[in-house]
């Protein structure tokens, strides 16, 4: 098992739901931090939404403010999210183009 640290950033999201996030069937992950930036000049809306294998969505935020030109940290410090293979976590807007984020992790690669 091969354990590596990896972050992936996604710009300019808006309101098409936008995966940020995946495991595929080799790999877990713990992560450690998802930063959510709102890059417009006007309050948005987001949802972070997290899938499991099964297809099974619930949400990690539903409907969070992020005011103009500040960022959430929707993950990080003790909070942390254990990924199964083929988990996702994905993210919408309720404004277009409105959102750049970037996620941390731990990957264990089996």
């Amino acid at each position: 098992m091969a354990n590596q640290f990896k972050k992936t950033m996604t710009t300019g999201i808006g309101t098409t739901p936008t995966e940020i996030y995946a495991t595929d069937a080799s790999t877990r992950a713990t992560v450690i931090g998802i930063n959510i930036a709102n890059i417009t000049e006007s309050s948005i809306y987001i949802d972070l939404i997290f899938t499991d294998e099964t297809a099974q969505t619930g949400y990690i935020t539903k409907s969070t403010e992020v005011p103009p030109g500040t960022a959430l940290a929707a993950m990080g410090g003790d909070q942390k999210l254990v990924l199964e293979p083929n988990n996702s976590i994905s993210l919408t807007s309720d404004t277009a183009a409105s959102v750049d984020v970037i996620v941390s992790s731990l990957e264990i690669i089996t």
